[in-house]
């Protein structure tokens, strides 16, 4: 049958001889050329994916020991298994209660102590309008960050020695009665590790929710200005929840360290009148591990803190979810 043909259109071509349509790329093929055209990025990431592979996820194989009565000599594949023989030592053992409450007692302190300090320097920080003043106080407050532990706490024991501490000769000087060794106390040794903590984290803590404020936009504090809010109503509503999601990202990172309490740290103040609150996992672990040769014992009780470092830090992203945050993941 003809048809008609329409002046200056051009005939359909029949669908017998339309040539056949090029098939969608697959799900690898879309998958190589995304990696091509960001082939650079993968590339500086690579570093980063080795060092965790290398020295986080290929040590775990050693893990292996805590059910094992590990000898050196006969390797992981000739050590006998044992089960949960050291679990059962560690739970039951007399050294147990003390290291576990030890821990979670500095671990809470450090976290209503020290968490919060660079939220509030950043926050005090961020109200002050002379450039030169804010950037003085920040880099003074940068500083002890890159101080040793070491040096952190020869300074502790000049300042609060009995023998020849500073501040402990002012307080005495000031109170009176008898002198007190403070880095030799039961009572001051928390006190003191949060003193610590907080003069050396607390300015470089603040890096994050600096730039986190940096990003509000100033025209909403305009627009409150213009609203009638006052600084502490423009605090609440516009500051705050500007850094909300820095806090709760940091506060899941937090809760998944929570009960490395820094073995370095613990164990330049740890002395032999304050080793019943001083010692915890970390220190445990090297003292029990390193120092007494028991290397299946002790890798039972890192893996132990390891496992409950999950649970808390996937409970907090849960409990961040139900509060209606957005979490890590």
């Amino acid at each position: 049958m003809a048809t008609d043909l329409v002046p200056g259109v051009a005939p359909e071509t029949p669908p017998s001889t339309r040539p056949p349509a090029d098939p969608p790329p697959g799900k690898w093929a879309t998958r190589l050329a995304r990696i091509g055209r960001n082939r650079w990025l993968y590339l500086m990431l690579l570093p980063g994916l080795a060092y965790f592979a290398l020295f986080r996820y290929w040590p775990m194989y050693g893990l292996s020991i805590a059910f094992q009565d590990y000898l050196p000599f006969l390797g992981y594949e000739g050590s006998p298994w044992v089960g949960l023989k050291h679990f059962e030592a560690l739970f039951t053992g007399p050294d147990f209660a003390r290291v576990m409450i030890n821990t979670f007692l500095l671990a809470l302190v450090t976290l209503i102590f020290v968490f919060p300090a660079p939220i509030v320097v950043a926050l005090l920080l961020n109200e002050l309008r002379h450039n030169v003043v804010k950037r003085s106080v920040q880099s003074l407050i940068y500083i002890p960050y890159f101080l040793s532990w070491t040096i952190v706490a020869s300074l502790t024991y000049l300042l609060f020695s009995v023998d020849y501490g500073v501040l402990a000769e002012l307080i005495h000087d000031f109170v009176g009665g008898r002198k007190v060794d403070y880095v030799a106390q039961e009572a001051w040794f928390r006190p003191i590790i949060v003193i610590q903590q907080l003069w050396k984290l607390t300015g470089w803590g603040t890096i994050i929710y600096l730039a986190a404020l940096a990003n509000v936009d100033t025209q909403l504090y305009e627009a409150a200005q213009v609203d009638g809010a006052g600084r502490w109503r423009q605090f609440w509503h516009i500051t705050l929840p500007a850094i909300r999601p820095a806090i709760v990202v940091m506060t899941i990172l937090a809760s998944g360290n929570l009960l490395d309490t820094g073995f370095e740290q613990i164990w330049l103040m740890t002395t032999s009148l304050n080793r019943s609150v001083a010692e915890v996992f970390d220190t445990y672990v090297y003292l029990v591990g390193i120092t007494q040769g028991s290397f299946s014992y002790s890798t039972a009780v890192g893996l132990f803190k390891g496992v409950l470092g999950v649970i808390l830090i996937f409970g907090s992203n849960w409990l961040a979810k139900r509060l209606g945050e957005r979490g890590l993941y």
